[in-house]
């Protein structure tokens, strides 16, 4: 299948960071993404930033569209995919959801059983271009199809084909954990703030050596434990730290945040 238009319903944070990875990346040209937006206001501005083209309703957004994105929050998308499941049927797009919480077999009650769906969970972090996004298919998807849907989200970050009985534990570990490091950011700059440095150049500081970390366990072929043995000189500052953080229990703490994460979403899935 060679994709003529990106059809996008919802041009909200993560849809309108979409869109603008799609331009930005020359994944995609302007002139052949076509969107939707509650907002008349909203939408005209959108697109004369962008250079894609508005069109009045969802329904022509989804008779224009070769690859549908609906990128609406889960409470959305069930009136959102009435009012279009009759044109998909004539249609049928390959549709890409961004809801969360909704499975595969959500989707297909949906928007019905006979389309090709791929259920994508990306992080707050594609807004810069960072994101971690989790992509699973249903079995009418064709190659073609998750070709397709690979092209989109890695235009804002990295993309991993997760199976589905794995999307809780993804939620929890890339979707969820941006806010546990925001979280550890803070904390380690309130620690600095305690001993007189300035809130701003602690976060700052803070930041850069989440950052580095993060880049050295990508681009390593070694363990994270590896490194951390790397930092900890025998009778140190570093490990006196980590001994600290042991003590109460920071590693067990974590894991736990992402059992109940995996918790919470399975019980909102179900």
């Amino acid at each position: 299948m060679t994709v003529a238009v990106y059809g996008f319903i919802g041009v909200g944070n993560m849809g309108g960071a979409i869109v603008h990875g799609l331009i930005d990346g020359g994944v995609v040209a302007a002139s052949d993404i076509v969107f939707s937006s509650r907002s008349k206001a909203e939408r005209d501005a959108f697109a004369q930033a962008t250079g894609t083209r508005a069109l009045d309703t969802n329904v022509e957004v989804a008779a224009a569209a070769d690859v549908l994105i609906l990128a609406v929050k889960p409470q959305v998308l069930g009136v959102v995919a009435a009012e279009i499941r009759e044109t998909l049927a004539e249609k049928k797009p390959f549709i890409v959801s961004i809801a969360a919480g909704l499975s595969l077999d959500n989707l297909a009650e949906l928007v019905g059983s006979e389309q090709r769906i791929a259920r994508v969970m990306p992080n707050v972090n594609s807004r810069i271009g960072q994101g971690m996004s989790g992509i699973c298919a249903n079995k009418l998807a064709t190659d073609e199809d998750h070709t397709a849907v690979r092209r989109v989200f890695e235009s804002i970050g990295e993309v991993v084909e997760v199976p589905e009985s794995q999307f809780s534990a993804f939620t929890a570990i890339a979707g969820s954990s941006p806010a546990w490091a925001f979280l550890f950011i803070d904390a380690l700059a309130r620690g600095a703030v305690a001993a007189g440095m300035p809130k701003a150049t602690a976060t700052k500081i803070a930041a850069q050596a989440v950052l580095g970390s993060a880049a050295l366990v990508k681009e390593s072929d070694e363990s994270p434990w590896n490194l951390i043995d790397q930092v900890c000189s025998p009778g140190g500052t570093t490990v006196a730290g980590l001994m600290s953080l042991e003590s109460n229990a920071f590693l067990s703490n974590v894991a736990d945040a992402v059992k109940a994460t995996i918790a919470r979403d399975q019980e909102l899935s179900s």
